[in-house]
C-alpha cells in the first residue's frame, strides 16, 4: 500500500508540491504565462484563479487578485512590469491552439 492512499498524507504532499510549483514559477521569470498556456493549457493566472474557485466551493473569500497575488509572490500588475515581454504572433497562435485542446477536455 502507497502512502498516497492516505487522504491526509497525499494532501499534505500535494500541497507542498504545489507550493514548491509556485516557488518554481516565481523563480523562473523568464518563462512567460504565454509560453506557459501554448505548451501547457495553464499559467500562473490559472493557479491563482483555481485557487479562488476551489476557496469559493468551499465558502471561503478569496478574489482572483488574492489568488494570483499569491502565486506570482506579488501583485499581477508588478509582475507584468517587471518580467512580461510583449507576445509574438507563433505565441498567441500557440496558445489559441492550447485552448481549444483545453475545452475538448473539458
Amino acid at each position: 500500500m502507497t502512502i498516497l492512499a492516505d487522504d491526509a498524507v497525499r494532501e499534505r504532499l500535494e500541497a507542498a508540491a504545489f507550493r514548491r510549483l509556485m516557488l518554481h514559477l516565481r523563480q523562473r521569470t523568464d518563462v512567460q504565462n504565454i509560453d506557459l498556456m501554448g505548451w501547457s493549457g495553464f499559467c500562473r493566472n490559472c493557479l491563482g484563479d483555481w485557487l479562488h474557485e476551489e476557496a469559493e466551493k468551499r465558502g471561503l473569500a478569496l478574489s482572483k487578485d488574492e489568488g494570483r497575488t499569491h502565486v506570482y509572490g506579488m501583485s499581477q500588475a508588478e509582475w507584468k512590469a517587471l518580467h512580461q515581454q510583449p507576445a509574438t504572433q507563433e505565441q498567441m497562435d500557440r496558445m489559441a491552439e492550447s485552448l481549444a485542446k483545453n475545452e475538448a477536455v473539458r
